[in-house]
């Protein structure tokens, strides 16, 4: 998708300068960016990359730790599941509206805003089951690692490994 847009926004340019501009490749790339940023937080972002202000996270025990990674992925679930059904009627109720210069190409019609918009709701169903799993996996083992603690460990691996030698 990040090449299209980048394709996309080569011919603009091209038709833009060369030929007669076409309104339809702004609106064509705002789509697939819109496609690129909610598919890639749904099934390509791992939690590790996620921005965290973990301070007090950090400063707490292992089994707080625990609790509140637990209570934090509740949270997302819940808010997730109670937006889920309000958004999808909103997302349903798009298709109504269509996009303004950008067309299907087999049909020729403009494009219903529900199937521009409906990644938000792929979106959406992959962060509840991503997060439900979490509260399952962290019940299991702990809370998950953060960055600091894999560093740490690493090091702590590295002394480790020079002192037997």
């Amino acid at each position: 998708m990040l090449a299209a847009i980048f394709l996309v926004f080569i011919l603009q340019i091209v038709l833009r300068y060369f030929f007669t501009p076409a309104g339809w490749t702004l609106e064509f790339i705002g789509i697939l960016w819109v496609w690129v940023i909610f598919f890639s937080c749904a099934f390509v972002v791992r939690e590790q990359d996620q921005v965290r202000f973990d301070i007090i996270y950090l400063s707490v025990p292992h089994k707080v730790r625990q609790i509140m990674a637990i209570i934090a992925a509740a949270a997302i679930v819940v808010g997730m599941l109670y937006a889920f059904l309000p958004t999808w009627e909103y997302i349903d109720w798009m298709k109504i509206r269509k996009t303004a210069t950008v067309r299907n190409p087999f049909t020729g019609n403009k494009l219903p805003l529900r199937e521009v918009f409906s990644i938000y709701a792929v979106f959406m169903i992959a962060v509840i089951i991503r997060y439900a799993w979490q509260i399952i996996t962290i019940s299991k083992t702990g809370p998950p690692k953060v960055e600091l603690e894999h560093v740490l460990e690493a090091s702590k691996d590295e002394n480790d490994e020079e002192l037997k030698s």
